[in-house]
């Protein structure tokens, strides 16, 4: 795996993430250009704060309300931190064989289902400092590469089950989130 690690943010205050139905996390995100670069440091430490707050590892700037292909991401295997920061990611390559795995979105909290996407991805991107990158992988990377990457384009993984799971899985949210607000 080939990819650019920055050092984890420290005391930056996370940004709040939006969900589901929030209009912006089904819109497409535009490719970040070197003059959105001011933007893309001060979103950086502020999405990693909201990301190991939540906790997830993966996020995706349309999930914190901000329109720019960005996304930010720590497997932390060993409970090490590792995050890579993905600018304008695309995937360059990816297996036919597919593999199936739970996943959830900090989007749609407490949600799960199982989602069927490539077995393997390869992705091409930007670093934080404008370096092209090359990153690939299997099982979670490969799974949380093509899950955010589908953030930019507006897709969520509900997306990728049956009607009848998405719906039940949608309503199950809203009611959810409809007796937190009362507790509130």
């Amino acid at each position: 795996m080939s990819a650019t690690h920055s050092a984890p943010p420290d005391g930056a205050a996370p940004i709040p993430i939006r969900i589901v139905p929030d209009p912006v996390l089904r819109k497409t995100a535009r490719a970040v250009t070197p003059a959105d670069a001011p933007q893309v440091a001060e979103l950086i430490p502020g999405m990693f704060a909201a990301m190991y707050a939540a906790p997830g590892i993966g996020l995706a700037a349309p999930q914190v309300g901000v329109l720019l292909r960005l996304v930010v991401m720590d497997l932390a295997p060993d409970n090490k931190k590792q995050p890579i920061v993905l600018i304008n990611p695309e995937i360059i390559a990816a297996s036919e064989e597919k593999a199936t795995r739970e996943e959830g979105c900090l989007s749609l909290p407490e949600q799960y289902a199982d989602v069927t996407r490539p077995a393997w991805v390869k992705v091409r991107y930007q670093d934080e400092h404008g370096a092209k990158q090359e990153i690939e992988g299997d099982g979670l990377l490969a799974a949380c590469l093509q899950h955010e990457i589908d953030h930019l384009n507006g897709v969520l993984f509900v997306d990728h089950i049956s009607a009848l799971k998405r719906n039940i899985l949608l309503r199950k949210l809203a009611k959810e989130m409809k007796e937190r607000g009362a507790k509130k």
